[in-house]
C-alpha cells in the first residue's frame, strides 16, 4: 500500500514536472511578444545594442522560468526543464552574455509605461537590506549590516530603489547597489570610542575625504531620478517623495531642480532646528506650541482617516531657506513626525497625501523581469 502510495506521489509530482517542461519548451505568446518589444526597443536606441537569437531564446527561457517557479534559481529552472538545460550553461549565460542590462531595464519600463498610456506620477526612493550568508566573497557589494529585527549585524546587501507611482500601477524603474566607505566606516567607530573617552573634537583625527567610489545613498538616489528623466522625457513628474535620510539640502533641491522646480519632500529629525522670526527652536517644540487640527485625509487613496495636522513655512536652519515644515500624526501614534517639502505653494493637505506614497516603495521589492512581465501581459 504504502508503495502504491509513493508510486502515486511520484507519478503526480512528474505529471507536474512534465507539464511545466512543456510549457518551458512552448513559451507563452506574451512572452515572446514582451522580448521582441525589447529587442525592437533597443535596435531603436541603438542598432548594436540588438539581442541575438541566442540571446531572445535564453531571455524567455528564464521569463518562463521565473513564471513557474516564481523565482530567480538556476537550479530550479534546470530541474523544471528535466535536466534539458544545466546551471552552468544558464548562468555563463547570464554572466558573458553581451547585453545592455541598463537599457533593457529601461526599455522594459518604457513597453510598459506605453502599453498602460502612463504619462505622470510621483517618484519614490528608499534603501532596502537584504541578507547574505555569513561568507560572501563573490556576491556584489556585500557588507556589514545592522540587523533591524533581530538586533546585531548580518552580512548583506543594500539596494537604493527608485518607483514610479502612478494611479494606475505602482512601477520599480531603477536601482543601484550601495556600500559604505571602509574608511569612513573605521573613521566613525574610532570617533565615538574617543568621543568615549572625552576626548576634545579638535583633538581627534578629522573625517576622511569622500570617496567617488562609494557614493552616498542620496548621490545614488539622485544617480536613478536623473537616469529616469533622461530615458523617460515624456513622463510628467509631479513630486519626488523620500524618507528622513534623503531630508538634505544638497538633495532636495538637486532632485527639484532636475525637473524644473518640482515638489520634493521629505521628512525632518524632531531635533531639528528651525528658525520663527528672531527665534530658533527643536522642530518639536516649535510645534508643542500649536495644538495640531484634525484633517481628514486619504492614504494611497483608501477610506478617510482623521490625522492631526500642523503646518507653517519656517527657515531650516541646516538648509539655509524657508520650507514647508508640517507635524503629522496618525490615528493611534503618540508622537508627531515631521515632513518637509521644497514648494511652498502647495496645500497642507496635498502635501501629506504625496508623502503617504512613499510607503508603497516598502512593498514594492524588485524582481523586475517577473514584475515588468506581467504588467505587460495585462494588456497584451
Amino acid at each position: 500500500m504504502c508503495n502504491l502510495f509513493c508510486l502515486g506521489t511520484y507519478n503526480a509530482w512528474l505529471s507536474v514536472y512534465e507539464k511545466k517542461s512543456m510549457l518551458l519548451s512552448t513559451p507563452l505568446p506574451f512572452v515572446e511578444a514582451f522580448i521582441s518589444e525589447l529587442d525592437n526597443g533597443l535596435r531603436q536606441y541603438n542598432s548594436d545594442l540588438g539581442l541575438s537569437r541566442k540571446q531572445r531564446y535564453w531571455l524567455v527561457f528564464c521569463l518562463m522560468g521565473i513564471i513557474l517557479t516564481n523565482s530567480i534559481c538556476w537550479a530550479r529552472f534546470e530541474r523544471i526543464s528535466l535536466g534539458q538545460y544545466k546551471v552552468g550553461a544558464l548562468s555563463w549565460m547570464f554572466r558573458q552574455a553581451k547585453i545592455s542590462w541598463e537599457m533593457l531595464l529601461q526599455i522594459g519600463v518604457a513597453l510598459v509605461l506605453k502599453q498602460h498610456g502612463i504619462t505622470e506620477g510621483v517618484l519614490a526612493t528608499d534603501d532596502s537590506d537584504h541578507g547574505r550568508s555569513k561568507t560572501t566573497k563573490r556576491i556584489f557589494k556585500a557588507h556589514k549590516l545592522k540587523d533591524k529585527k533581530r538586533g546585531g549585524y548580518i552580512n548583506g546587501q543594500t539596494i537604493v530603489l527608485l518607483v514610479l507611482v502612478t494611479p494606475k500601477v505602482t512601477l520599480p524603474v531603477g536601482f543601484e547597489f550601495y556600500q559604505a566607505d571602509p574608511a569612513q566606516r573605521s573613521w566613525q567607530k574610532e570617533d565615538k570610542r574617543l568621543q568615549k573617552q572625552g576626548v576634545a573634537k579638535k583633538k581627534r583625527p578629522p573625517a576622511p575625504a569622500p570617496n567617488p567610489a562609494y557614493p552616498s545613498k542620496p548621490q545614488l538616489a539622485l544617480r536613478l531620478i536623473a537616469q529616469f528623466r533622461r530615458h523617460h522625457p515624456q513622463i510628467k513628474v509631479k513630486a519626488v517623495v523620500a524618507d528622513a535620510l534623503y531630508g538634505q539640502a544638497k538633495f532636495m533641491d538637486a532632485a527639484a531642480a532636475l525637473f524644473g522646480g518640482v515638489q520634493v519632500i521629505s521628512q525632518l529629525r524632531h531635533n531639528q532646528n528651525i528658525r520663527y522670526r528672531t527665534r530658533t527652536y527643536h522642530v518639536s517644540s516649535y510645534f508643542s506650541k500649536f495644538q495640531g487640527v484634525a484633517q481628514s485625509i486619504r492614504i494611497r487613496g483608501q477610506d478617510p482617516i482623521q490625522a492631526t495636522v500642523g503646518s507653517a513655512r519656517l527657515k531650516v536652519c541646516a538648509h539655509g531657506k524657508k520650507r514647508f515644515v508640517i507635524a503629522l500624526k496618525y490615528p493611534g501614534e503618540k508622537e508627531y513626525r515631521y515632513l518637509v517639502a521644497t514648494d511652498l505653494t502647495w496645500r497642507t493637505i496635498d502635501i501629506v497625501q504625496a508623502y503617504s506614497l512613499r510607503w508603497l516603495v516598502e512593498i514594492c521589492q524588485p524582481q523586475y523581469p517577473h514584475s515588468l512581465l506581467h504588467l505587460y501581459a495585462e494588456v497584451v
